[in-house]
């Protein structure tokens, strides 16, 4: 049988946000593709990318195990991966030329192959995978080693012919997820991670995934892999991973990557019942909508688990907006999710966004009120991204001729024309994570104030805090000010 390797195009090194978070996690999509094919009958192996250098690195195991095919495939659990960010993509172009010259068969499956297949196929790649890429790549795998060429006849597939290139259409998404075995972790150099967790961290998290796919509608989240529809892993599969985990590599939190967690009615509650039930001790972080938190008994039964925090897509405090997105919430349900959270001790954090179009000052100072009225317990804040396959990207499409994808997470550049300036955004983005944590050292000196025998850790860092974000903040909110008059902009 021919050795299959495993790798895909995600560097934190060249991410250098992502880089400086010390916050790693392994290749969920990949070794959980690797642990599919393996399971029938394939022989794999991996080339992790995540903490090395550059993707020449692979060549010395591409002459060791001399494998018949590279398969490049990128997380589908990972927000990163959906942005298309130019450093991957060209990581993802280095691969697939070094995986040629040692004349492997190259099967790739991203978000961004999926939506620019032709360019990776021009860049040499034999296969793209479209869409959800398991039972595709199985598929083309048992055809390359049966010496068949019957690739037309298989679903989600786009590769070259005599006649030019070929599209076979999508594949369904798996529906029953249990069939789909456990990620394989024994591929991963799980030391390597887990030293660096502890040394930055004092803790070890890994990823695991209980969902695949998204039901709802918002107009600029893009779907290539998983599409709408969504489909559960059982709790008892979720549980029995997490024992897994537990007991073989100590760890103690999860990141459960899912887009939207627990959203099938009663699953919550049965996982707190299974959690429970065996006595696991672990805490985790999760995404979800506060529409869904507020749903049963959702809140009470995640803090029950061990939610430690969840990041909801507050997006906006102006309902304008959120209705331009078809958010489908309403400004009134993430206030009363945070409140009911806080009381159930479960940490918040907000995922904010600015520019969508037909954004005004109003608009921006309602969100502004919103995070300072909620201040929730971490934010993050973003400018509108267009992904391909979202009605807001055939919106503003014919503007991103400039520039198309952000060079890195932290590149936060406004790419078509708005209201106001990119570089209005980029200081308002600057201005609002300043006064935040100026926020945050206020009410840590202000809990001190009150009871400084209970609240004395850290005081004298809090004050060097303060001392540095009250100018700073006086001075992005006057730059602000200046930068609003310059109402033309974006990537044109």
């Amino acid at each position: 049988m021919s050795m299959i390797l495993f790798t895909h195009s995600y560097f934190y090194r060249f991410d250098k946000k992502q880089w400086a978070n010390k916050q790693y996690y392994p290749p969920l999509g990949t070794i959980t593709a690797a642990a599919y094919l393996r399971e029938n009958g394939h022989n794999v192996s991996l080339f992790d990318t995540n903490l090395v250098l550059k993707p020449e690195e692979i060549i010395p195991q591409l002459k060791e195990l001399k494998p018949s095919y590279l398969v490049i495939y990128d997380d589908g659990f990972n927000y990163l991966t959906k942005m298309c960010l130019t450093l991957m993509r060209e990581a993802a172009f280095e691969l697939i030329k070094t995986g040629k010259e040692f004349d492997c068969k190259v099967i790739v499956s991203s978000s961004d192959s999926t939506d620019h297949y032709q360019e990776y196929i021009e860049k040499g790649a034999d296969f793209i995978l479209l869409g959800e890429g398991e039972e595709s790549l199985l598929a083309v795998v048992d055809e390359l080693e049966a010496s068949g060429k019957e690739f037309q006849k298989i679903k989600g597939l786009a590769f070259k012919n005599t006649n030019g290139i070929v599209n076979t259409g999508r594949r369904e998404v798996m529906d029953d997820l249990d069939k789909i075995p456990m990620a394989a972790w024994d591929l991963v150099d799980i030391e390597k991670y887990k030293n660096i967790w502890m040394e930055h961290h004092g803790y070890f998290s890994l990823n695991i995934a209980t969902t695949r796919g998204c039901p709802y509608s918002c107009n600029w989240c893009a779907k290539p892999i998983f599409g709408r529809k969504y489909n559960s892993r059982s709790p008892e599969k979720v549980v029995k991973e997490i024992e897994f985990l537990i007991s073989n590599f100590e760890v103690s939190h999860f990141w459960v990557c899912d887009d939207i967690f627990g959203l099938k009615p009663g699953w919550v509650a049965g996982f707190r019942d299974l959690v429970v039930q065996k006595k696991l001790k672990f805490s985790y972080m999760m995404q979800s909508r506060v529409d869904v938190m507020l749903k049963e008994n959702n809140i009470k039964a995640l803090a029950e688990s061990g939610l430690d925090i969840v990041w909801v897509g507050a997006e906006s405090g102006s309902q304008k907006v959120l209705d331009a997105m078809e958010k489908d919430i309403k400004v009134a349900q993430i206030y009363e999710a945070r409140k009911k959270l806080k009381n159930e001790g479960v940490r918040i954090a907000f995922f904010l966004q600015f520019g969508y179009p037909g954004e005004n000052y109003a608009d921006i100072l309602a969100t502004e009120k919103m995070l300072f009225d909620l201040m929730p317990d971490d934010m993050g804040i973003s400018v509108s991204y267009p992904l391909p396959g979202t009605s807001f990207y055939e919106k503003v499409k014919n503007e991103l001729k400039q520039k198309a994808n952000w060079t890195d997470s932290d590149d936060l550049t406004l790419m078509f024309r708005n209201t106001f300036s990119a570089k209005f955004y980029k200081i308002l983005h600057r201005y609002l994570h300043k006064k935040f944590r100026k926020k945050q050292a206020l009410i840590r000196l202000v809990r001190f104030i009150k009871n400084p025998m209970k609240n004395n850790k850290g005081i004298p860092r809090t004050l060097i805090t303060l001392a540095y974000y009250i100018p700073v903040t006086i001075f992005y909110k006057l730059l602000l000010v200046v930068n609003k008059k310059e109402k033309i902009s974006g990537n044109v």
